[in-house]
């Protein structure tokens, strides 16, 4: 029998402190909403007034983005880009109640930060309010929808094939833009983000708050939904979105 060689140490770098972990929040959200913004603007730019094809364009270049960004950082922070996957993360144990407010505040920086910089990339003013109207019960519904579907993907797929999750959850997305009349915003800091550009990707800040809580309402009702399911879910909640490291050390 071959002698068993001990396992190099894992260097104290290597394990993301919290700091660490808020940064690639802050920065995967940023880049998300950089590539929504941006694509979304670049798509009404070239469609010719075609909103159709400006829609499969915006839809396209999020979906791609949303798994190059998931891949990215998701063994750093487990890539939620989204304070309703972080609340229902740490509703199961997946993440420290302490780290929440932290998470969430690193989502929604992010999220303007992202905005801004899609703004100075096709010259537009850094924040402007929108004026796209996205109102009433067909929108609500829509995005109670969105989320809770897109927590019922995480927590189906993270259960099995937590490598899938990235795919899974663009897939989704993906569809989502299309089968919703909301265009699935699906993320309380997209959706804060959203509200200061005048662009395609906008949402009118006094429609926000409907839609925001469309979103958590979704998202509890497809962890509780999941929690029946799956009683052993609590179990995989560290991985969620993305197997990372969250648990190897205090910050």
């Amino acid at each position: 029998m071959a002698a068993q060689l001990p396992e190099p140490e894992q260097s104290a770098n290597a394990r993301p402190t919290f700091a660490r972990r808020l940064v690639a929040e802050g920065l995967g959200t940023a880049l998300l909403l950089a590539t929504v913004v941006g694509s979304g603007i670049m798509a009404e730019r070239l469609a010719g007034g075609n909103v159709a094809v400006a829609l499969l364009a915006n839809t396209l270049a999020t979906g791609a983005g949303l798994v190059a960004l998931i891949l990215a950082f998701g063994p750093i922070s487990g890539a939620h880009f989204n304070p309703a996957v972080t609340l229902a993360d740490a509703a199961l144990g997946g993440l420290r109640w302490r780290d929440v407010p932290g998470y969430v505040l690193a989502q929604v920086a992010g999220a303007f930060g992202g905005v801004a910089v899609a703004h100075g990339m096709f010259g537009e003013a850094v924040f402007t309010a929108s004026r796209h109207a996205r109102a009433g019960s067909a929108q609500f519904l829509s995005e109670f929808v969105a989320t809770f579907g897109l927590l019922a993907v995480i927590w189906g797929v993270a259960r099995r094939r937590s490598t899938a999750v990235p795919f899974a959850v663009a897939a989704y997305i993906t569809a989502a833009y299309w089968f919703t009349a909301s265009t699935s915003f699906a993320n309380p800091a997209v959706t804060l983000g959203r509200s200061a550009s005048d662009t395609f990707a906008g949402i009118r800040p006094a429609d926000v708050p409907g839609f925001i809580a469309a979103q958590l309402l979704g998202a509890a009702a497809a962890t509780l939904l999941f929690r029946w399911l799956v009683p052993a879910l609590p179990e995989r909640a560290p991985d969620l979105v993305v197997p990372h490291q969250e648990r190897t050390e205090e910050a």
